[in-house]
């Protein structure tokens, strides 16, 4: 499969940054403040600002304290954060502002775990605290699009998660999905699925014409 595109929108945790580990052991600790259930509460976390998922899982706490508790103890907890298997050569290979960053972390979230992966963020970049309506509402990678000044259908979103999916879709863009995260089953709204960047080629187009990427789509079958 090849697909030319002239403006890249990465998802960072999951695409960018392993913090698996982190986003599990702050949630797990959440959960047994207000005896959740760990594993249940950090599938319904990921993908979407913090405070959605508080809101959404206790409805009846006060979401701006709980969210506060929970980025504190992820800011603080960056064992095992790295980036994730091929990104560092991708991004390396990207023309300045072709690409940016929309994650649903917090800048200050963000920065620290971008700055423990070892990579550097573009000049401007789209993070939960500059939208009102997290993923899967489009408003993030709208955002995005305006940051990289081109139409959503010259550019190409990368998500592990369904939420992500949804809301580059919803914004207008391509979507490939990575199975960081999550199965192939469950990356219904992108456009084609592989396991990470690791497998996606990508070469600079002569006379500003964008991007060339390459990859072998995994099968839904």
């Amino acid at each position: 499969m090849k697909i030319r595109v002239k403006g890249i929108l990465f998802d960072m945790d999951g695409v960018l940054v392993s913090s698996i580990g982190s986003v599990e052991r702050s949630w797990a600790k959440w959960s047994a403040l207000h005896g959740l259930d760990p594993v249940e509460t950090v599938m319904r976390a990921h993908g979407r600002r913090s405070i959605d998922s508080v809101r959404a899982i206790r409805p009846d706490l006060d979401a701006i304290a709980e969210n506060q508790k929970i980025e504190d103890w992820e800011v603080e907890d960056t064992e095992g954060v790295e980036a994730v298997v091929g990104v560092c050569n991708f991004i390396k290979q990207l023309p300045m502002g072709s690409w940016t960053i929309v994650t649903s972390a917090t800048r200050r979230l963000a920065e620290v775990r971008l700055g423990a992966a070892g990579i550097t963020p573009p000049a401007k970049w789209i993070t939960s605290d500059v939208v009102v309506n997290g993923k899967p509402d489009p408003e993030p990678y709208l955002k995005g699009l305006e940051v990289l000044g081109l139409p959503p259908e010259d550019c190409l979103v990368i998500e592990d998660a369904e939420s992500g999916a949804t809301a580059g879709r919803a914004a207008g863009c391509r979507v490939l999905g990575t199975t960081f995260s999550h199965s192939i089953e469950n990356l219904t709204a992108a456009d084609w699925i592989v396991d990470s960047l690791e497998h996606v080629s990508v070469a600079v187009l002569k006379e500003n014409q964008g991007l060339e990427l390459e990859f072998e789509p995994l099968s839904r079958a």
